[in-house]
């Protein structure tokens, strides 16, 4: 990475009220990373690749309830971030339509950060 362009980063933002076993919060984020992805792919590409270039940094992080989820799918949003809201099929721990992650990404650390840097990680 070059002093000139920022450090990228994908942050996946999960819901603490859920209580997802762990094996179904790593899938949820797995839907939140690649659709991330593939929007980045279509928009910005060459960040994407830069991206994977660099690693491929990823956070997990929790957040309250559904209000604070969708309230920052909207901040990213409003950011013009790559992101994702995941709403789960509902085959398996929860009612379809719930709604689960939310990644945002890849993008500069510092824009991500400004929405999510407040956010504890994934324990």
């Amino acid at each position: 990475m070059s002093k000139s362009q920022p450090e990228l980063t994908m942050v996946l933002v999960t819901r603490r009220d859920l209580k997802l076993s762990a094996g179904k919060l790593a899938a949820q984020c797995g839907h939140a990373a690649v659709e991330c992805a593939l929007k980045a792919r279509r928009n910005v590409p060459r960040q994407l690749e830069r991206w994977r270039d660099e690693g491929g940094r990823k956070v997990v992080l929790r957040c309250e309830d559904l209000d604070s989820l969708r309230r920052l799918f909207g901040e990213a949003m409003e950011a013009d971030l790559p992101c994702y809201m995941v709403k789960d099929a509902g085959h398996t721990e929860i009612p379809a339509g719930t709604v689960t992650v939310v990644g945002i990404g890849p993008g500069p650390r510092r824009e991500i950060d400004a929405l999510t840097g407040d956010l504890p990680l994934v324990n």
